[in-house]
């Protein structure tokens, strides 16, 4: 065991150096595997000095400390396992809106993860044309733009029109990027139907309730972030909302899903999932 946890300890550090070479210093969440270093070596050390040591530890102690560590792992493990059933989309379906959640923007540059979900988002229209894009992402530290009309420039560069995208430049977190994407859908809806409504009553038509006219919403995000996205769409009030995923980025791919492991549990200890 002292091996297997020294092992362990030395490849989060080599790890840690390679997302800084990488992705720099100022990295979401990298601290972790210094943490994780640290907490593994100390594991390390405690198993190999445990033989010498244990007649003098009350097991009581012994089981706790192993117990919390085992539920820790299980826990994890169990979040990763149900993440990876949501890494791929296995159904085609066509939908009204389709979500494009925002990643990153190094000054004007768009992440790989951004680039990625923009290349996705991409592949559908090609296909359903007259799917409306939400952009969903505001500015953050270290963004000269929004995320949203950094999405935006991105998109019509590459021939999306204009009138088939829609900016929401205000959220910080994923759960706003769904709620207030929401708003602005359901804002859209009502004009448009509004105009709809008095276009057929003037023409003498039957205008069916709204209720009977239901909307079908997607989400376009990384493969690591579809749980988190889906669930909180659903507690948002999105029914069914269909998962469109994209690719990592191929070396910070385990830091992402380590990271989302605990956004998903601090979600779902918020309510917001």
């Amino acid at each position: 065991m002292p091996v297997l946890f020294g092992s362990i300890s030395a490849l989060c550090l080599i790890y840690y150096v390679v997302i800084i070479v990488y992705s720099g210093v100022k990295t979401s969440f990298s601290m972790v595997w210094l943490i994780l270093a640290f907490c593994l070596g100390l594991m390390a050390a405690a198993s190999h000095f445990y033989s010498r040591f244990k007649d003098r530890i009350p097991l009581p102690v012994t089981v706790s400390l192993v117990t919390v560590a085992a539920a820790f792992f299980v826990v994890f493990l169990s979040v990763e396992a149900v993440m990876g059933l949501n890494f791929v989309t296995f159904k085609k379906r066509s939908v009204d809106y389709l979500i494009v959640l925002g990643a990153q923007v190094k000054g004007d540059e768009l992440s790989n993860s951004l680039r990625y979900r923009l290349d996705k988002a991409l592949e559908y229209t090609a296909i359903h044309p007259n799917t409306v894009l939400i952009l969903s992402g505001g500015q953050g530290e270290g963004e000269n733009i929004t995320e949203a009309a950094a999405m935006y420039e991105y998109l019509k560069e590459r021939g999306v029109p204009e009138y088939q995208m829609m900016k929401e430049e205000q959220s910080t977190s994923t759960y706003e990027n769904i709620v207030y994407s929401r708003l602005l859908i359901e804002a859209r809806e009502n004009e448009r139907r509004s105009t709809i409504r008095d276009v057929m009553n003037a023409a003498g038509y039957l205008v069916p309730p709204d209720d009977e006219v239901p909307i079908h919403v997607g989400i376009v995000t990384s493969n690591f972030h579809m749980l988190r996205a889906k669930g909180i769409a659903k507690k948002a009030g999105i029914p069914d909302p269909y998962g469109l995923t994209a690719e990592s980025d191929p070396v910070l791919f385990v830091h992402f899903c380590v990271r989302e492991c605990f956004a998903i549990l601090k979600d779902k200890f918020m309510g917001n999932m």
